[in-house]
């Protein structure tokens, strides 16, 4: 499945006056790094993945529209799946995109 261009245009809009910001082509969408971390990514599986704080993964994950982020069957802790549902209004998205900014700037350069 190809990644949702519509989401991506939006997530570029939001990021457009962010510094340092690298997009690049991963999992079967785009991802979208600061510093060499994914702040946010849009998937061909669909939504937005995004590394959150660890002791907030567990709170997020019982929020609508939010998932564990899987890969190759394995949850990855930390990083989570937000439905295409749960982006429908901008400021939900620019509130997940802005964490995602947050947490990617808050690691060490990569």
């Amino acid at each position: 499945m190809a990644h949702d261009e519509l989401l991506a245009d939006r997530v570029r809009q939001l990021l457009l006056f962010e510094a340092d910001v690298v997009e690049k082509r991963m999992f079967g969408g785009v991802a979208f790094l600061i510093g060499g971390h994914i702040a946010v990514a849009v998937s061909g599986g669909g939504g937005l993945l995004l590394r959150v704080e660890e002791q907030q993964w567990e709170e997020l994950l019982a929020a609508p529209h939010v998932g564990p982020f899987v890969m190759r069957g394995r949850e990855l802790r930390g990083w989570v799946r937000v439905d295409e549902e749960g982006l429908v209004d901008e400021r939900d998205l620019g509130d997940w995109v802005r964490g995602g900014v947050d947490q990617a700037r808050s690691l060490p350069p990569g």
